[in-house]
């Protein structure tokens, strides 16, 4: 079994789109359409490994990534998105902490 690298509430940079976000779930393998991956996935990283919800900081966006287009974070700073709330419960030493309804 793969083990992700990136936990939720852990703050990520995506390294080709350079914006940066919150994990606020984790597959352990890719889980959307064969037709999002052709669409999307333009360059064709492996199924096998995580794949993670992001929230975009300054934006309304969540994206789905897979593991080999993230970094942590340099910037400790909290996340600015109108859904954090409804994933994280305090932002504490860098990272969110998930909500008791989601743990």
């Amino acid at each position: 079994m793969t083990h992700a690298k990136f936990a939720i509430g852990q703050l990520v940079d995506h390294q080709r789109f350079g914006y940066r976000g919150v994990v606020v779930d984790v597959d352990p393998t890719f889980q959307l359409s064969e037709e999002w991956y052709d669409q999307v996935a333009r360059s064709r990283p492996p199924k096998d490994k995580p794949w993670y919800h992001v929230l975009v900081h300054q934006s309304e966006q969540v994206t789905y990534v897979a593991e080999r287009h993230l970094d942590k974070s340099a910037d400790s700073s909290p996340i600015q998105h109108p859904q954090i709330a409804e994933y994280f419960e305090e932002f504490r030493a860098g990272s969110y902490v998930p909500s008791r309804s989601l743990s």
